[in-house]
């Protein structure tokens, strides 16, 4: 691509632009230990910075970010670097122009200042900040300013004050959202980027946090204003640890095939952010190569209705536990996650539908990838209380101190729920409120013998409770890793700590089922196999590329990419279908997952689990 220099937004009128990946995730990969500032090895080693901005525009990039995201004071103050600013920003600008040849744009990045934590004082400090880089970037030289990675659209819009008035080049001004669609501080994407560009910003997007696939769905649902311009920075999927490492999984192949979908929903400059690297950057330059960019068609707005919960009613009744249950015949676990927000009767009618399907238990994940829930020990004590039901509530270790643990247990122990999954949790940073402290007072491991202690009567402290608890504890099995050995002795680690049964991510396809049986056989305790359904070729590809402990098969990726809308979702049911064929006659526990809150499709499945399991009895018998 040939940039003309004269002004960014004049060519993205006209054309695609490629912009850079990661400069962190580089540099870390050539050797510079975490732990220091990035952005002060403009001065101190200025070539690795050089080589990374090369990197990037041999592989495709004409638009590279000076590495100043963290170069304004508050951040270059925990090194004790803060009356560098001005030398730091202006060095930076000097290197990308160095690497960079005459057709490539060099904007200079400018980071959030709350940097994900939670606001507790007035932003108006932060003007002088904004301004104070801003200045050093623009007398440098840049050919434009790109703010990005604002969780906050408040700050943004605070920064866009300070700056617009400094300089008439062009703003690119960039939200990360922690979830689809909305900002932390509440604000519509819609809402947020007609915001931005009365404001003053000239191309608005998103980067950072979410990867492709939740930034196309961001994008289908957004109103963007007219005559703006988009842009698009996702991280290369999730950040999960995976046989102990942790990694970013999206591949280039993926960001390729992400980029032409991006292009489509009218976006017209594409790069990467954390996990991203010149291969995923090249692999977008090669895919748009030659191909112009498309008028964004805004979507229609819809309004979905949800039916009255008063035409359920379900009948109260004491049930064994799934232990119990499951050594007599097919037990069904079914996950039903929380809602994020305080409507409780779609979370509710789900529910009531899952148990008349025939669910022996419900379970509710614990905030699971540390975005906030409402309570599952207070919807627990509903389900019971109100509807009958048998909830199985997780029980994370990220969010809450021994103090806290042991309250919560000796709450759900007052209700008379005791069934819990016990699990690590994703950490904090990865989640809807990353400014907030993940805990971890304990592993997995420890909370799994704690708990089993408060059955015997002794708290966490040793002090005697008066009464036993009752807990049937669960642990959660990942199959879905190269080294499966591994994983088998951590698993025999939670065996030995206490647990009483194991809940598998869900597995995709009918060997990796067998190996589970296999590899579990030998212990004495019951395996619920994870089971859920894909809905759709994004979900599928979403799942298989950017979320840690999921593998899809060849086979299932290639069935979804032939399918869309409801017949996807078909699709879907029918390939879990053949898993529980396969997994029924081999495992007594079935642990259905519910994609995306759709539990018409778990009680379909759960009636097929009932019918198949009611035949293979009866063929026993005859």
């Amino acid at each position: 691509m040939s940039a003309n220099k004269k002004d960014l937004r004049a060519y993205l009128q006209d054309n695609l632009l490629i912009g850079d990946g990661a400069m962190a995730t580089q540099l870390y990969r050539t050797g510079v230990p975490v732990g220091v500032s990035f952005e002060e090895l403009c001065l101190s080693n200025p070539q690795f910075v050089h080589d990374v901005h090369k990197a990037y525009y041999d592989a495709g990039a004409r638009l590279l970010e000076t590495n100043t995201f963290g170069a304004n004071r508050d951040a270059l103050s925990r090194y004790g670097l803060e009356h560098k600013v001005t030398r730091i920003n202006r060095a930076a600008v000097a290197i990308a122009r160095e690497a960079a040849k005459a057709d490539a744009f060099v904007v200079g990045s400018i980071g959030s200042i709350l940097a994900g934590r939670v606001r507790q004082k007035a932003m108006d400090e932060f003007r002088d900040q904004f301004e104070e880089q801003a200045i050093a970037l623009i007398h440098a030289g840049v050919d434009g300013l790109i703010l990005e990675t604002f969780l906050d659209v408040e700050e943004l819009l605070l920064a866009i004050d300070v700056i617009r008035p400094l300089t008439d080049q062009p703003l690119i001004c960039q939200l990360a959202t922690l979830e689809v669609g909305r900002t932390r501080d509440g604000y519509t994407l819609t809402e947020a980027f007609s915001l931005l560009q009365k404001a003053g910003a000239d191309i608005v997007g998103l980067n950072c946090r979410l990867g492709p696939a939740e930034i196309l769905r961001s994008y289908e649902r957004v109103q963007v204003p007219e005559g703006a311009l988009l842009s698009a920075f996702p991280n290369a999927g999730r950040l999960g640890l995976t046989d102990g490492e942790y990694a970013y999984k999206s591949s280039p192949e993926y960001f390729a095939e992400s980029a032409k979908r991006l292009r489509e929903q009218g976006v017209r400059l594409l790069g990467g952010c954390c996990g991203t690297t010149p291969e995923h950057v090249k692999a977008m330059a090669d895919a748009l190569h030659g191909l112009a960019p498309q008028v964004r068609v805004n979507p229609s707005e819809t309004e979905n209705e949800r039916p009255s919960l008063s035409s359920y009613n379900v009948r109260d009744r004491q049930k064994p536990s799934i232990v119990e249950r499951v050594k007599t015949g097919t037990t069904i676990i079914v996950e039903f996650d929380p809602p994020k927000d305080l409507d409780t009767e779609g979370f509710l009618q789900g529910c009531c539908e899952l148990h008349k399907a025939g669910a022996d238990s419900i379970t509710l994940a614990d905030n699971s990838l540390a975005n906030v829930r409402m309570s599952n020990m207070a919807l627990g004590a509903i389900m019971k209380s109100q509807y009958g039901m048998d909830p199985l509530i997780h029980i994370a270790c990220r969010d809450r101190n021994l103090i806290g643990q042991q309250s919560h247990l000796m709450g759900l122990h007052a209700l008379g729920i005791d069934q819990v999954l016990v699990v690590t949790g994703d950490p904090s940073r990865f989640g809807d409120l990353p400014g907030a402290s993940s805990v971890f007072d304990v592993t997995s491991f420890d909370l799994i013998r704690m708990v089993k202690q408060l059955n015997e009567g002794i708290s966490f402290s040793g002090r005697p409770l008066k009464q036993k608890a009752q807990f049937i504890v669960g642990a959660a099995f990942n199959p879905n890793v190269r080294q499966i050995d591994a994983a088998i002795k951590r698993l025999e680690k939670k065996v030995e700590a206490g647990a009483d049964f194991i809940m598998t991510q869900p597995v995709y396809d009918a060997e990796a089922i067998r190996l589970v049986y296999e590899s579990t056989k030998h212990i004495n305790i019951p395996v619920f196999i994870g089971i859920m359904p894909l809905t759709s070729q994004r979900n599928a590809e979403f799942l298989h590329n950017e979320v840690p402990g999921i593998k899809l098969s060849d086979e299932a990726l290639a069935r979804m990419r032939k399918v869309q809308g409801e017949e996807a979702r078909q699709e879907g049911i029918k390939m879990a279908k053949e898993l529980l064929d396969a997994a029924i006659p081999i495992f007594n526990g079935i642990y259905l997952i519910t994609p995306f809150n759709y539990y018409a499709m778990s009680v379909e499945l759960i009636q097929y689990v009932r019918q198949k399991s009611s035949l293979l009895q009866a063929s026993a018998q005859a």
